[in-house]
């Protein structure tokens, strides 16, 4: 199983498209703006697709790596989706963020065609994908996750089978709980090592020796203090993925206090412009006040 299509060349999608072309397999893409297809075949080896059967029809691997729910939707089952084109035995791996139902439902609606749905969320950032060292967490058939460990190794450090359709991003949204609360310490640390008159460099370079480290800590401090924030995870992908988190917590009655509170900083994030600001501009708006 060789061929492989890959949809959603975002700035996530293009660099783990690439690692798979560089690592030999057939690679076919799809873009819903051709320009992006056009800029990822001028730098990698592989075919650009006019429609998503065209894909889907000549692919043993599908990867999905768009934005919500209704993306993946449109894409598996639209109106111009890929379902019906697919091959018997294809299987879809899913690595964009959405809710535990979603994937469930896409699960099943592909297992009565005799194909596969695994959901494979992912974690480490642009600059995971871009060096390929990305972390992936995934649900779905056990048999089909097995079949696609040669393709996630290409692009990832580490991967996991979480168990049954749904689990993968269910652990993504533990996975975003605990990055939201890291975040906000972070950046309230850094804005009180500020009033107070230490030299925050001279703090990180202790602190991150001890008990308080982060990869949020070791990668971000020194765009904080510079207020740097074009780039990274878009502070509107969070809140999208954190208003996944707090309605799954509704469903089972379960209070996330913190996550509240920080989805409600991110808002004010928004509000001041910053949609497209990576994640730890949280910082901007404790400067703000």
């Amino acid at each position: 199983m060789n061929k492989i299509g890959f949809i959603g060349l975002g700035v996530m999608g293009a660099p783990m498209a690439g690692h798979l072309s560089k690592s030999g397999f057939q690679v076919s893409v799809f873009n819903r703006t051709y320009e992006k297809s056009s800029k990822w075949i001028s730098k990698y080896k592989g075919s650009v697709c006019d429609s998503l059967s065209e894909l889907g029809s000549s692919s043993e691997f599908i990867i999905v790596c768009v934005r919500n729910d209704q993306d993946v939707k449109n894409i598996i089952n639209g109106k111009q989706g890929i379902i019906d084109s697919l091959k018997p035995g294809a299987i879809i791996i899913d690595h964009t963020t959405t809710s535990a139902d979603l994937s469930k439902k896409m699960n099943e609606l592909l297992s009565e065609i005799g194909c596969f749905y695994i959901d494979a969320p992912i974690s480490g950032g642009q600059l995971g994908a871009e060096s390929g060292t990305l972390s992936i967490m995934a649900g779905g058939d056990k048999k089909a996750f097995d079949a696609s460990k040669k393709v996630l190794t290409s692009y990832s450090k580490f991967f996991k089978y979480m168990g049954s359709s749904g689990s993968g991003q269910l652990t993504k949204m533990v996975n975003q709980i605990c990055i939201a609360g890291l975040i906000q310490a972070l950046a309230e640390g850094i804005n009180f090592s500020a009033k107070v008159g230490l030299n925050t460099a001279d703090v990180m370079d202790v602190i991150t020796k001890g008990a308080a480290q982060s990869w949020q800590m070791e990668n971000r401090w020194k765009t904080m203090v510079d207020d740097k924030y074009d780039f990274g995870f878009a502070v509107d992908l969070m809140r999208k993925d954190l208003d996944i988190v707090l309605k799954q917590a509704k469903e089972i009655n379960m209070e996330l206090e913190i996550t509240h509170l920080v989805n409600n900083y991110y808002k004010e994030i928004q509000e001041l412009g910053g949609g497209s600001w990576d994640t730890s501009s949280l910082l901007k708006r404790l400067k703000k006040e």
